[in-house]
């Protein structure tokens, strides 16, 4: 029998598990910050995945009118920090 490591058995629990846009979300809002920037991280109220899209919601206008202009960096950041092509659309609400 081969032996593997936790890691890598757990990153194939997930990728096949009903819970893997669950943790992907978690992951995104722990990096958030980390991706955006203090400024964006403080005003975002919530961060969902559903699908293959990427929802980001917010109250202040203008960093929402800023996040739709930023679209496709959002997705190549998130993207990179997944390791995968999970993200295929950002909506902002």
């Amino acid at each position: 029998m081969g032996e593997i490591s936790l890691q890598d058995a757990m990153q194939q629990f997930f990728k096949n598990s009903k819970y893997k846009t669950y943790i992907q979300a978690i992951q995104i809002e722990e990096l958030w910050e980390q991706m955006m920037g203090k400024t964006v991280a403080k005003y975002t109220e919530k961060i969902q995945i559903i699908g293959q899209t990427l929802y980001i919601s917010t109250n202040v206008a203008p960093l929402k009118n800023e996040l739709l202009y930023q679209k496709d960096t959002i997705i190549q950041r998130v993207n990179e920090v997944l390791g995968d092509h999970t993200i295929k659309e950002v909506v902002i609400k």
